[in-house]
């Protein structure tokens, strides 16, 4: 039927025909308010929660995508800082923690940002790998907080290293000299050590 068409296409739309028609059908939450937007003249009926991630506070997005899973109050993980790397007045730090949920994640970042030190940090760059047993599967994800690329990278590495149950945190404080791509070494260097250790 749909022979030398985009299949993907295909599949899209008939989720946003499934999505129109449940809004349609359904009472909106009283918290929750849909705007539309329109995008051309003719499909003016596209509608988007209210709600827009703020990327600049990585501790909001995570508090957001954890908020659906209301868990017991678990124990903050315990912290491992490792040796800084200084590089033309460039300091680089990384800081280890045992996880096994996003709830823990976001503590961990909660509790590092309360070290003033840490928190007045140019970049605080993370990744996180968390095994999840039941589903065979990787629960993943990596911040760059500024610092373009350097989260993948940083997971990169965790997936070659081949850890789990780990956040790293890689704090870069500037020095006024731009590094260039040794930046990414340092910081690989201080999450390698921190791993090793």
């Amino acid at each position: 039927q749909n022979l030398g068409e985009s299949i993907l296409y295909l599949w899209v739309e008939k989720i946003r025909e499934v999505l129109i028609e449940k809004a349609q059908s359904s009472d909106p939450e009283p918290d929750i308010k849909k705007t539309s937007e329109e995008v051309d003249e003719d499909d003016g009926d596209d509608f988007f929660l209210e709600y827009q991630p703020d990327h600049e506070d990585p501790i909001k997005m995570l508090n957001y995508i954890t908020s659906a899973s209301q868990e017991v109050d678990e124990e903050l993980p315990s912290i491992h800082h490792g040796n800084p790397i200084t590089d033309r007045r460039s300091t680089f730090q990384a800081h280890l923690s045992p996880v096994v949920t996003p709830r823990q994640v976001r503590r961990v970042l909660e509790k590092l940002h309360e070290n003033k030190k840490i928190a007045s940090a140019t970049h605080n760059i993370y990744a996180y790998r968390i095994y999840c047993e039941d589903k065979q599967t990787f629960l993943q994800d990596c911040e760059d907080d500024g610092e373009t690329a350097a989260g993948g990278r940083l997971l990169h590495l965790m997936q070659i290293l081949n850890v789990h149950n780990v956040l790293v945190v890689v704090s870069r404080w500037y020095g006024g000299i731009l590094l260039g791509p040794d930046r990414f070494k340092h910081i690989n260097n201080c999450a390698r050590n921190v791993l090793v250790e």
